[in-house]
């Protein structure tokens, strides 16, 4: 079989090149309508979003029938498909609330505080990595439970304008630290923010397009994971904790700290065998999650796929 050149693999990522239709008129209305009317009325209107999905958003549903089947071990039905997008209807609806901080509304079990509470104590700087699955922005709600969590995120340029946009369209006092990529001084903002003590957050699960990638086993089948935040992780020296806030329906959401890797004390010489044991790692635990609550999984593009020699750091 071919391998897949350069040019086309970024062609593969449309995530990266689609704009999104944003509305903030839409998005003022819809904030006013859930904070006015409650967060029942609001959801209503989430069951017209996700039949609407089923039935004419093509290119997610396929994406959705690609992975749905991987993730639940059988094929996936009508059912199916509508629960996945209702899933993630419901959980951009909620920002609406978590980011206007009515926490009281919502059920968040935190799990694996023990992996992440002492680094928080220590005041020396903690990078935590998702991915797109569940809600980050739950992370708002959880510093109830964690005295003196301040988490900064790190983020795509576009996607970080867009996130300003959204959260001054929704609440103008509502605040969240986002570093951009791509800018010369990207890693130094994080660096800062580390040695201010906070949580720096990332994404790590999509690719800018021509990065190196590592080639991982992902639900059984081929898929490519962006080597960039390890290889950062490394040298910055910082312990990595994977978080990730699950939606289980209704009111409830589950948020899991895992212990992914520290950097803190290892030589030069060892780091690559480092990242790629921290690669591994973040796979297993993108396995073990995207199998526990599989409508959560918010990659709505060609995911599994091979990745190109230029860019397969085995190849290196």
């Amino acid at each position: 079989m071919t391998q897949p050149t350069e040019s086309a693999y970024k062609k593969s990522a449309p995530w990266l090149k689609a704009q999104e239709r944003s509305n903030m008129l839409m998005l003022r209305i819809m904030s006013w309508v859930s904070l006015r009317l409650g967060r029942s009325a609001g959801r209503m209107v989430l069951h017209l979003i996700a039949l609407y999905f089923v039935l004419f958003a093509h290119s997610n549903r396929r994406a959705s029938l690609s992975y749905l089947p991987r993730a639940l071990g059988r094929p996936a039905t009508w059912l199916d498909l509508y629960r996945h997008f209702f899933c993630f209807a419901a959980t951009i609806h909620d920002r609406i609330y978590l980011i206007n901080r009515r926490y009281d509304l919502f059920d968040i079990d935190i799990q694996g505080q023990e992996n992440i509470r002492p680094l928080i104590d220590q005041n020396k700087g903690v990078l935590l990595m998702g991915a797109h699955l569940g809600s980050f922005e739950v992370m708002r709600a959880i510093g109830r439970q964690l005295p003196g969590l301040r988490v900064a995120m790190v983020m795509h340029g576009d996607n970080a304008q867009k996130i300003n946009k959204m959260l001054n369209a929704i609440n103008p006092e509502a605040s969240m630290d986002v570093i951009p990529l791509g800018r010369i001084d990207s890693m130094l903002q994080v660096q800062e923010r580390l040695e201010d003590g906070m949580l720096v957050g990332m994404l790590s699960d999509r690719t800018l397009g021509n990065e190196p990638m590592a080639q991982v086993n992902l639900l059984g089948a081929t898929a490519a994971l962006p080597i960039g935040p390890f290889r950062m992780a490394a040298l910055l020296r910082r312990p990595v904790v994977f978080m990730v806030g699950l939606y289980m329906g209704g009111n409830r959401y589950q948020v899991h700290f895992e212990t992914l890797a520290d950097f803190t004390d290892t030589p030069r010489s060892e780091r690559a065998q480092a990242v790629d044991i921290a690669v591994a790692r973040y796979t297993e635990l993108l396995n073990r999650y995207t199998r526990l609550a599989p409508y959560n999984w918010f990659n709505f593009f060609d995911y599994w796929q091979d990745v190109p020699a230029s860019l397969n750091t085995a190849e290196k």
